[in-house]
């Protein structure tokens, strides 16, 4: 690890789970995953103020010492860097090249058409198979490895929960157990592995192998007290209403907590909305 100093580093226990999903995950991850064993990783600092640039990246506010960025983005230097890594679904910039390379690993409708979150306008990824689920992992792998050689400090994989915009052709032990494939990969890069949203997940802590949260608007929807009972003080908390920004920040002094606009510009962009407690 970079020599940042926020928080102490900490053990993270071994991934495994029960059952055929022990096997199922082995098998995804692969032999050199460390799967089973412990890994060293430090976490976020605990109520380290803190940044989210998914939109574009720009120097930090003053006082920032956590910030979250796009894989393909520099980390900050001096800061403790999360890497954003959309694992479940696909990038309409990288839609092109998932169509040409990988089109057996876009979930389809019974027609054959793409299943698509349509507010994001993001296909999904079919992780429905272990033989599926190796699969992607094996796409997904160099973008965890390079976060490690970016500097990046911690990943966190978003949308965990598009087994809810599958239309039943997914399920949440399947999103779990592609989960805990990533997480022994970003542990065995030395890095730590955030859950990101999902509350109804948290008493699966151990399953998905994460070590802690990246929440969006847990104060708007009342689950910050659900991942608290899961993670303690290491969720990350970002909202996108005033209200909700400033409830969580009296209700929670002890969260890192961020007031972002939806969109995620940057200071130099119309709309740009930015506050931290």
């Amino acid at each position: 690890m970079r020599p940042w100093m926020f928080g102490a580093a900490v053990v993270l226990a071994g991934c495994g789970g029960s059952g055929t999903g022990e096997t199922d995950v082995d098998a995804a991850a692969g032999a050199d995953t460390g799967s089973g064993g412990a890994s060293l990783a430090a976490l976020p600092p605990v109520g380290g103020k803190l940044d989210y640039q998914l939109g574009g990246a720009y120097t930090p506010p003053t006082g920032v010492q956590i910030v979250s960025r796009d894989r393909n983005a520099a980390t900050a230097p001096g800061l403790y860097n999360i890497c954003y890594v959309n694992g479940f679904q696909i990038q309409p910039e990288e839609a092109a090249m998932w169509m040409t390379d990988h089109p057996d690993l876009i979930l389809r409708d019974a027609g054959g058409a793409p299943i698509i979150d349509t507010e994001w306008n993001e296909m999904l990824i079919d992780i429905s198979t272990p033989e599926k689920r190796a699969a992607v992992l094996a796409v997904e792998r160099p973008w965890l490895t390079g976060c490690h050689t970016a500097g990046f400090d911690a990943i966190e994989i978003d949308n965990l929960d598009s087994y809810a915009r599958s239309t039943g052709l997914l399920t949440e032990d399947e999103a779990v157990l592609m989960l805990h494939a990533i997480a022994d990969v970003t542990h065995g890069e030395g890095l730590a592995l955030a859950q990101k949203n999902s509350s109804e997940l948290v008493a699966r802590k151990a399953e998905l192998g994460a070590d802690f949260v990246v929440s969006e608007e847990c104060d708007r929807y009342s689950e910050c007290d659900t991942y608290r009972a899961g993670y303690g003080d290491h969720v990350l908390v970002i909202e996108y209403r005033r209200q909700d920004f400033t409830t969580g920040c009296s209700a929670y002094p002890e969260l890192s907590i961020v007031l972002r606009d939806l969109d995620l510009v940057t200071p130099t962009d119309t709309g740009y909305v930015y506050d931290g407690c």
